[in-house]
């Protein structure tokens, strides 16, 4: 599929709420509870998923100078991220404070990834494909800043997660009085590019112009951009272009555990033209909000999800046909589970 142009994409999202629709799957597609709690599932995804291609493991401003070390729970491994004398980004198997063997890595976009295993093969614009790659390319996020991040250990499973941070069904019954009050429910413009895909999201001050003619007015500032990067990444792009990436790890060994992580990153003080105290300022008010609405709103009912779907009798699912994000994750991770 060929990456769709902004504004195409933003006219088809008005034209979704003027016609009360959104985009849809094919079919309905039935899953079970044991996705999310069976162990040996849980060992295949670790092994044959985070084992075999790229995820993401941090922002390379988060190792920014040469002998910068970031030490991360990964699924199969714990990790050390290294910034070499060169200045290129390395992983490595961290064994009792001190380097193990190096796993694979490689650093775009901005972004630090790395295959969970000794001895496999990385080329990551080969694994986001050029539609993606050209996207992200385009974003500059290399020349962003981590300004904060944090990681989270939550008794969910991490496709739980994943599926929760790329649904926009949920906004107005789980988030009613935060995001629910700013972003339209239910109405997303998605393109699939196989492994990935990007959402459309649009902000509820768009709806004056469903009546007015726009002209040529960017509408930008009324939208957020989603990229789901398999296999457990959440790129959310603000209207005002700074980004959230949102990170969903299994746990070690437990499938009712996972590890998330968030990370907000922005323009350099420089580049935004505020003076250090209000940059500082608005972006610490900015994590606290999202931090908020994590902690009050979604892990309370990721929490309730997974005990229920814990139980023995608990019964089969449907992914819905305007779920199509979440279609397309658990597609493509089957696909990487039967390879």
């Amino acid at each position: 599929m060929t990456s769709t142009p902004r504004r195409d994409r933003i006219q088809r999202a008005l034209d979704h709420l003027r016609e009360g629709t959104t985009e849809e799957f094919a079919s309905v597609v039935p899953f079970g509870p044991e996705q999310y709690r069976d162990p040996e599932i849980a060992r295949r995804e670790r092994d044959l998923v985070f084992g075999r291609v790229p995820s993401i493991v941090a922002h390379g401003s988060e190792i920014a100078a040469a002998g910068d070390v970031l030490t991360v729970r990964m699924p199969r491994n714990l990790v050390r991220v290294e910034r070499q004398d060169d200045g290129s980004a390395q992983v490595f198997v961290e064994v009792g404070g001190r380097r193990g063997p190096a796993l694979p890595t490689q650093e775009r976009h901005g972004l630090v990834w790395m295959v969970d295993a000794v001895g496999v093969p990385i080329d990551v614009a080969d694994w986001l494909g050029p539609e993606v790659d050209a996207i992200l390319a385009g974003y500059g996020l290399e020349d962003l800043r981590a300004i904060r991040s944090e990681g989270f250990d939550e008794p969910a499973n991490w496709k739980l997660m994943q599926d929760a941070f790329t649904d926009n069904y949920h906004i107005q019954y789980a988030h009613p009085n935060t995001a629910g009050k700013h972003v339209h429910t239910n109405v997303q413009v998605v393109e699939d590019f196989g492994r990935h895909a990007r959402m459309l999201s649009p902000r509820k001050k768009i709806d004056r112009w469903l009546e007015e003619d726009a002209g040529d007015r960017d509408l930008g500032r009324y939208v957020i951009d989603g990229h789901f990067l398999l296999p457990n990444s959440t790129l959310l792009r603000q209207p005002d272009d700074h980004f959230e990436l949102l990170t969903f790890r299994p746990h070690p060994s437990d499938p009712a555990w996972c590890r998330m992580e968030m990370r907000l990153l922005v323009p350099s003080v420089e580049a935004s033209g505020l003076t250090q105290e209000k940059w500082q300022a608005t972006w610490d008010k900015n994590w606290e909000i999202l931090l908020a609405v994590l902690h009050q709103e979604d892990f309370p009912l990721l929490r309730s999800a997974q005990i229920g779907l814990a139980s023995a009798s608990a019964g089969g699912m449907l992914l819905g046909r305007n779920e199509v994000v979440n279609q397309i994750f658990h597609r493509e991770l089957q696909g990487l589970l039967d390879v």
